[in-house]
């Protein structure tokens, strides 16, 4: 797990870091427990609302494109890593996909009942 003082600033807020509807319904029904995004939208140990449910981000760190596996595509909601591509690549028309461009991964998991009214 990456250590939170070894991260840069975050570049976005957390409320933006998972906004597309379908991506919101793949991550209430368990399907997608990550995100890639070109900049740092949260902190290890934040708390991410969605649909009045809570997940918890629980790892932060960059990967290369080129790094990407089909189960790193399954964490995204996705059944291969070229339905992932194919995705990312209709959302950015004329984004190139450059192996050795850097994201930040997003992971998390949701919160029990129990652990929301913890918080």
């Amino acid at each position: 797990m990456t250590d939170q003082l070894s991260l840069p600033p975050k570049t976005c807020t957390i409320e933006r870091l998972v906004t597309l509807p379908a991506d919101v319904e793949k991550v209430l029904a368990g399907k997608k427990t990550a995100t890639r995004r070109n900049g740092r939208y949260a902190d290890i140990g934040e708390i991410m609302t969605l649909e009045n449910k809570q997940f918890v981000i629980d790892n932060v760190y960059q990967q290369k494109l080129g790094e990407l596996t089909d189960d790193h595509a399954r964490t995204e909601g996705f059944d291969s890593l070229e339905d992932y591509k194919e995705a990312i690549l209709s959302l950015h028309p004329g984004m190139p996909w450059l192996p050795t461009m850097r994201v930040w991964v997003h992971e998390f998991r949701a919160l029990s009942p129990q652990q929301e009214t913890s918080i």
